[in-house]
């Protein structure tokens, strides 16, 4: 299930006055009072994700803009949908706006996917105790290794089911490659009153032949996101339409 959150800033701000943390303290501070106001502290997946910002660029008080929430629990999207629609105006930290509209909605995997925010991993380097980055690691084979045992165990953490792949966890991955050759992107994150940089990479293309048998396992990944990081805004998935054409929302 999704819900995606429009809305108009009453000031004019940079781009960069918005972080994924502030998103997600959008989130959880709605979460107040509710069976999920405990899930920030829980040593568990969130089992939640949510877009970058969209259109990207500074914030205008002449434009709006949208993030999309996603989660496999049809419940916590309802409860946010029902938190956010009692309040005109939000904050996303300190930048207050109006809240333009909410629709609530879901979709259907189509087995073409592009991600709408970068997908992390943790480096393969335990001593760094760092996130994966394909310039500095260079293992394709450990990035899709580590991204199907995220999404085999998030999976069965929910369901209580183990899923059997058919073959790969996607059979086609097509990179955006960045103008310097390039695929990591680095995502600026202020935690704690510091500030860092992780690594991440995004797909425009993630081909996966859907059947009855693996339906609900790649509708699942689509709304619970795939890689880590998940909660903070990582790893958000949406399902390209069967004419190839994308869709337009969360990218």
């Amino acid at each position: 299930m999704r819900l995606m959150v429009t809305f108009r800033p009453l000031e004019d701000a940079p781009g960069d006055a918005v972080t994924k943390h502030t998103v997600q303290g959008l989130i959880y501070s709605h979460l107040w009072g509710t069976d999920y106001w405990k899930r920030h502290d829980e040593a568990r997946f969130k089992f939640f994700t949510f877009s970058d910002i969209f259109p990207p660029g500074d914030f205008r008080t002449d434009g709006e803009k949208s993030i999309i929430i996603s989660s496999p629990d049809d419940n916590f999207i309802g409860v946010l949908e029902e938190r956010f629609g009692e309040r005109g105006t939000l904050y996303l930290g300190s930048l207050k706006v109006e809240l333009v509209k909410l629709r609530k909605f879901s979709l259907k995997p189509t087995g073409r996917f592009v991600t709408g925010s970068p997908v992390v991993v943790r480096s393969m380097n335990t001593e760094r105790r760092g996130f994966f980055s394909f310039y500095h690691e260079k293992s394709v084979v450990y990035f899709v290794s580590r991204l199907t045992e995220n999404a085999l165990k998030k999976y069965w953490v929910f369901t209580g089911e183990k899923p059997e792949l058919d073959g790969p966890l996607f059979d086609r991955m097509v990179p955006r490659v960045r103008r310097n050759g390039r695929i990591d992107v680095y995502v600026r994150v202020r935690m704690h009153g510091s500030s860092f940089l992780i690594p991440g990479s995004t797909w425009k293309l993630l081909e996966k032949r859907i059947t009855p048998r693996n339906r609900d396992f790649y509708a699942f990944l689509m709304d619970a996101g795939i890689g880590e990081l998940n909660s903070l805004g990582f790893g958000f998935l949406n399902p390209l339409r069967e004419d190839k054409r994308r869709e337009k929302h969360g990218k």
